[in-house]
């Protein structure tokens, strides 16, 4: 059928010309004199959904049924505040028509234009609601927010409450998921994780894949995963949005929204897999999450006081961190650059990703075979002593730290940031963790590296007794006297000597806590690993990017400056026209 659709319409006792071009809708409000005054304009893929009569959703539904009336729901932007995304809200306008015939012809052709133009909507979603998460405000956000968008759109939801840790994950490896198109979590990144397991796992097995194994290619999911922020972070909902809220999300998911986003496998000795998407951290960052387990009970300030006793501890610890180098020509951790809605790196990242098929399979099989023996000379190796070794998949912004730990990180690129923070004075990594919470360069710093790459090796120097993790005090030892540090480095192009050999002294090398309060322990020999919010109690790991490997209900991180000026001009050259025609 023929989408356009053109007429007269009231809102109120103001007449407007309304117009559908299968694209966008638009309604200009026109004077006694027929000359057009304000308009909006909406892309039909940004309409919410279109009811006959008088209708309200929020903050309560109500509903007038009356002949010659329909409400058309769509998205409506606004500030962030202090984020660098936009939330958004649901807008509303109301129209009158001359008859019902008219409105019955509006309602058809709209609706008709959504199915056509917003292919990618859900119909049916799969919701798990983590009640315990942040403040405990789950099924209230849900019930009171998110279901009656829902209902508006026509999405049909199967809610599970969940009473246990990995429940949502269990479910998605065992349960029939057929007839669903995605699965929501309304939480924190803690039952994102969940639903990032469960989603991985369960399409791995029905490709007959074993995922814990590290040659794997591993196939892309096809269910969409949509994020509620509902926990006591909520850092890929921030850095996939933009901002943490509710509504925003719920919106995404309505419009069916598609961002890829790169996954990092992370294997143990055992081969076992675990997978990280915003941090995988050791040192400091796997420090502080054991150390908050302790003091569970304070909430989420205990991320805080836990970070002060260990930044306060003053540890570093030796590593061999080895990595296999990105492409520096396509993009660069340094490059400024930041990954936004319709980045331009990941979409030539896609192009290069997948070169000949819509077939995300054939993806994989091209994307690992550079992880074969034949790149080994390719493979860079560092070793020393550390205060952290981080890796992520995205900038890992959040509201506290608004660029994150890696600024120019991008989410579908195929790519990784490997962040070095070597041993440096305390008051010199203050400062490091200080440049997060600000828009300086915390790379700019003699003792930090960042290097964009394909996968990561990490191990400790040989004759280091590892043990796993039961308390961050108790797995400690002397750390041998005869220790050094030197960091052979090679380039893409060929060796280069990096570091000079660095002279320690028995003091440094024990990494002695610069307060006496918390001097009277052995600082540890070995830390563990935080992956996305989990305690992984071992040392030496294999990590692996794969590229695009799931798909969220979001857009990226929309520029609120860009926009405007884009709004700036459209309004400038509609004025330019009625003054030509004047």
């Amino acid at each position: 059928m023929d989408l356009g659709l053109e007429s007269s319409l009231w809102v109120g006792n103001k007449r407007y010309r309304a117009v559908l071009t299968g694209w966008h809708f638009k309604w200009t409000e026109v004077d006694k004199k027929n000359r057009d005054k304000k308009t909006v304009l909406v892309p039909v893929a940004e309409v919410a959904g279109v009811e006959e009569g008088r209708v309200e959703i929020l903050p309560q539904k109500s509903v007038e049924d009356t002949d010659k009336d329909f409400t058309v729901f769509y998205v409506k932007r606004s500030s962030g505040g202090g984020s660098y995304g936009l939330l958004w809200r649901l807008g509303r306008i109301q129209f009158s028509c001359a008859s019902r015939v008219l409105r019955d012809q509006w309602t058809k052709h709209l609706r008709a234009a959504l199915k056509t133009h917003s292919p990618l909507r859900p119909h049916r979603l799969l919701v798990f609601i983590n009640p315990f998460g942040g403040k405990k405000k789950g099924r209230q956000i849900y019930h009171s927010l998110v279901a009656p968008l829902f209902e508006l759109a026509g999405i049909s939801s199967h809610v599970i409450v969940t009473e246990r840790a990995n429940q949502a994950r269990d479910h998605l490896l065992k349960k029939d998921l057929t007839g669903f198109d995605g699965v929501v979590c309304v939480g924190g990144d803690g039952m994102f994780s969940e639903l990032l397991h469960g989603l991985i796992g369960r399409t791995q097995q029905e490709a007959g894949l074993c995922e814990n194994d590290p040659a794997v290619a591993l196939q892309p999911c096809p269910l969409h995963i949509g994020i509620i922020p509902a926990g006591s972070t909520d850092c890929v909902c921030f850095a996939t949005v933009g901002v943490v809220d509710p509504v925003t999300s719920a919106l995404h998911i309505i419009i069916g929204d598609s961002q890829p986003l790169d996954v990092c496998s992370v294997h143990d000795v055992s081969a076992q897999v675990r997978y990280s998407v915003s941090l995988l951290g050791y040192g400091f960052y796997g420090d502080v999450l054991a150390e908050s387990e302790k003091h569970r009970w304070m909430g989420p300030l205990r991320y805080d006081y836990s970070g002060a006793v260990v930044y306060l501890s003053n540890r570093s610890y030796s590593g061999i961190v080895q990595y296999l180098p990105a492409d520096p020509l396509l993009s660069s951790p340094r490059d400024k650059t930041r990954c936004l809605a319709g980045c331009s790196v990941c979409s030539r990242s896609t192009e290069r990703l997948f070169p000949h098929s819509s077939d995300s399979g054939s993806l994989y099989s091209s994307h690992f075979s550079q992880f074969s023996t034949d790149s080994e000379g390719e493979w860079v190796s560092v070793e020393g002593r550390f205060r952290c070794v981080s890796l992520t998949c995205m900038s890992s912004s959040c509201a506290r730290s608004p660029l994150g730990l890696s600024p120019s990180a991008h989410l579908a690129d195929g790519t990784g940031d490997l962040i070095l923070v070597w041993d440096t004075h305390p008051l010199g990594f203050l400062k490091f963790l200080y440049r997060h919470t600000s828009t300086q360069d915390q790379f700019d710093l003699p003792f930090v590296e960042v290097h964009r790459v394909k996968a990561v090796r990490f191990s400790v120097p040989s004759g280091r007794e590892e043990q796993e993790y039961e308390e961050i005090g108790g797995f400690s030892s002397e750390i041998d006297e005869g220790q050094r540090e030197c960091v052979d480095t090679v380039s893409r192009n060929g060796s280069q000597q990096h570091l000079a050999q660095r002279a320690m002294t028995s003091e440094r090398k024990a990494a002695t806590p610069f307060l006496c309060g918390l001097c009277c322990k052995k600082s540890p020999s070995v830390s563990v690993w935080n992956c996305d919010g989990e305690i992984l109690p071992f040392t030496k790991i294999v990590c692996k990017i794969h590229g695009q490997l799931v798909r969220l209900y979001a857009r990226g991180i929309e520029d609120g400056a860009a926009i405007r000026n884009s709004e700036e001009r459209d309004e400038c050259q509609r004025i330019c026209i009625l003054n030509s025609l004047k």
